[in-house]
């Protein structure tokens, strides 16, 4: 075994023996004064409810309790609370999604790439990043799966999936209004509830308003820069037919005006000697600030209880989104590297699952999964006035992709003995999809406040102008068997195979690259798990682990690169890869009011082969010692405790935890953006009234105001400037949020 591997091996079984350690100290106390052990954790990873501790998949789940105590306002916060995972904003964007799980995810968001994680809404995949940063509220739990999830979930879950799961009508009379105040101006406004309108009808709705002034300004504007402003809300009714059948149907809607992001220059501007600003999140700009981001959907969901032993559920979903908005990359005012974009989506899905058990030794779930969606888009490369006689250049690179998916699958487990289970399951995927992509040179700037000005006369060249289609299909398989050692502790072992879907470079140049119009392929994924689920010390600690090695097959990589005629797009299936590493979480009662929580991951991701080749010559070079896995650090780690303190006028729970980050590789080959080790410090403190109704918390993230890169662009030498430019994650902020449920 390697130092580096032993070392953390080491680490993590000196954090499991820490946890475990005043447990020992505590256990005469302990029964003196009648413990009760951790709650109960159900969750529905195997499209099924099942105790968290039963289920043979490493999974996390965050109940709307837990995720209120520590006062988390969106997705990208379990970042810190996740081993092996990366979930954050991408690059340029306020709401676009960035997800990573054991060295897996999608490098690029534009349209047109697909996820190596999946989100989903309740039942519904997004297939979308763009407005995928889900924002925490009027919700049940969220759960976050590692590992191919292929056999249950479909394509493009390679990685893991994350399930947001939304308060479900339960008939009560409920509401419940938030409000709270914080740094930069913090103000935002929570409002949810349910009521039945009769014994069988019931309905619900939620919305949310958040506001934020930036943590920077646009020096040369005076706009504000990182600012925050977005309305989310949803609507939901369901129909209890009769004792064996409900209908549900729900609807979400979010508005996000929130500036466009403005990028932090690591470099001197050769242009203008701009210096790399003092304040991170200040800016330039040549280009307006408007941003807009819309999202929708809404689904159908129906239950009925066929007899004791069998179930049918349909669910049937669309869901449209639309993105406008600015990206100056060289931010230094001047119009030298300037990129309006629109994107729009929009997808239909449909599910038909059947469900049985005979409650004695065997449960089986499957079922058929259709998807139709259309993904398009265009942008505008605007480039310096002094390229072109009639002032500027302007790429438009644009086009539409039109994917079909046909799946069927199924999934049993069959008790062996009293003790053994064999989970046995599989997926056929059929994905079609047909791409028209365009890529234009017009002389003059082609766009007016991000808009492409339609009448502004043929282009001066056509770099590319084709359609291609292209079908692939996979069988996804997945066994498992578990073994309950004792009634608190089970041993499992599984297999799982997944694939993301193959596609087109919709960035293609055909002047640069004749062959652009070929397909990528597929993502393929192979992976071994090991893993342990104990609850020990009679219910006080939960200490789960788990190994794991993936074989990870064409990984699909975008290679962008400055060349005299322009930037020359190239996505590469690269080769062979291997990830291996391991996880442990864990929670620990020392006490009825004071528990310890625990994360560790640590992941060894390599290139086994990468063999690149220049579309202009033809000629190959090996990068398999040069480059390294993107968004993957190697260690992960999270330690916190929660206290609760009862008094005459409540409870009060302080809550705090320190999350650690490796080194990260912001691209596959090193480059400046990439981001060293940190860690950040958090702590929150909440009093509950003791009727319940009422709750007051201050929150504090990022205490030690860490400042930390998230994405960027390395572009060099670009049109007489480089492009070398970061965004970065939020600095320390405090809020405090009063809420009342009547």
């Amino acid at each position: 075994m390697s130092q580096p591997i032993f070392r953390r091996s080491l680490l993590a079984m000196t954090i499991a023996s820490v946890m475990a350690m005043p447990a020992y100290a505590q256990q005469e106390q302990a029964n003196e004064d009648e413990m009760q052990g951790l709650e109960r954790i159900e969750v529905t990873a195997r499209r099924k409810t099942e105790s968290l501790q039963e289920v043979p998949v490493s999974v996390s789940s965050f109940g709307a309790g837990d995720l209120e105590e520590i006062g988390v306002e969106d997705i990208t916060e379990l970042q810190q609370r996740i081993p092996n995972a990366t979930i954050q904003v991408s690059r340029g964007t306020n709401s676009t999604l960035t997800a990573y799980i054991r060295g897996v995810g999608q490098q690029d968001p534009l349209w047109g790439f697909e996820p190596g994680v999946g989100v989903y809404i309740d039942d519904v995949y997004i297939a979308r990043p763009q407005g995928a940063v889900l924002e925490v509220f009027d919700i049940e739990r969220i759960e976050v799966l590692r590992g191919p999830q292929g056999t249950l979930y479909g394509k493009n879950t390679i990685g893991g999936a994350l399930k947001y799961v939304t308060k479900e009508l339960t008939g009560y009379n409920e509401l419940s209004v938030q409000g709270a105040i914080g740094s930069y101006n913090q103000r935002d406004l929570k409002i949810s509830g349910q009521t039945a309108l009769s014994d069988n009808f019931f309905v619900g709705g939620a919305i949310a308003s958040l506001q934020r002034d930036g943590f920077g300004t646009y020096l040369n504007t005076g706009d504000e820069n990182y600012n925050k402003d977005l309305l989310t809300y949803r609507l939901s009714a369901k129909w209890l037919i009769n004792e064996n059948m409900d209908l549900k149907f729900s609807y979400d809607n979010t508005e996000d005006e929130s500036n466009s992001k403005g990028a932090h220059r690591l470099l001197t501007s050769t242009v203008t000697g701009q210096e790399p600003l003092d304040n991170v999140y200040d800016s330039n700009t040549a280009m307006p600030v408007d941003n807009l981001v819309e999202t929708e959907g809404w689904s159908l969901v129906y239950n009925w209880d066929i007899n004791a032993e069998w179930g049918f559920k349909s669910v049937t979903a669309g869901r449209e989104g639309y993105t406008n908005t600015n990206i100056d990359f060289n931010a230094t005012g001047e119009p030298i590297f300037m990129v309006p974009a629109i994107y729009e989506d929009e997808q239909f899905t449909q599910e038909f699952q059947v469900n049985y058990s005979n409650n004695d030794n065997f449960d089986f779930v499957g079922g058929v999964y259709f998807y139709d969606g259309e993904a398009c888009g265009v942008f505008g490369t605007v480039l310096p006035m002094y390229l072109a006689a009639l002032g500027g250049v302007t790429v438009d690179n644009g086009g539409c992709v039109q994917t079909d998916s046909f799946a069927v699958f199924g999934q049993g487990n069959y008790q062996m003995t009293d003790d053994l289970t064999l989970t046995v399951g599989g997926r056929y995927t059929k994905d079609e999809k047909e791409a028209d992509v365009f890529r234009y040179t017009y002389l003059g700037v082609h766009y007016v406040n991000t808009a492409p000005v339609d009448s502004f006369g043929d282009p001066f060249a056509v770099n590319s102008e084709f359609t291609t289609k292209a079908d692939w299909s996979r069988f996804s398989p997945h066994v498992a068997l578990n073994y309950k050692v004792s009634d608190d502790v089970m041993v499992y072992g599984s297999y799982s195979n997944g694939f993301k879907s193959g596609g087109v470079d919709m960035r293609g140049d055909q002047s640069l690259n004749p062959t652009i119009n070929e397909p990528y392929d597929p993502e393929i994924v192979d992976t071994v798990e090991f893993g342990v689920k104990s609850e020990l010390l009679d219910g006080r600690m939960r200490l789960n682990s788990a190994i794991f090695y993936s074989d990870y097959q064409d990984m699909q990589v975008t290679v962008q690169r400055v060349v005299p005629a322009g930037i020359s797009s190239q996505v590469l299936n690269a080769g062979e890869s291997t990830v291996k590493g391991f996880e442990v979480e864990s929670v620990f009662a020392a006490t009825d009011t004071l528990n310890f929580t625990a994360m560790l991951g640590y992941i060894d991701a390599e290139f086994d082969s990468v063999v690149y080749e220049e579309p202009a010559t033809g000629e190959t070079t090996d990068v398999t010692d040069a480059w390294s896995f993107q968004n993957t650090p190697e260690l992960t780690y999270s330690i916190g405790f929660n206290q609760t303190f009862e008094t005459e006028m409540g409870q009060i729970v302080w809550s705090a935890n320190y999350a650690y980050r490796d080194d990260v590789q912001m691209f596959e080959a090193p480059s400046p953006l990439d981001q060293e080790g940190y860690g950040l410090l958090n702590t929150s403190v909440v009093w509950y009234s003791n009727g319940g109704n009422w709750t007051v918390g201050l929150h504090g993230k990022n205490l030690t105001d860490e400042e930390y890169r998230v994405g960027g662009y390395n572009f060099g030498p670009t049109f007489g400037d480089d492009a070398v430019v970061g965004y970065y994650g939020d600095p320390r902020t405090v809020s405090l949020a009063v809420g009342y449920k009547f």
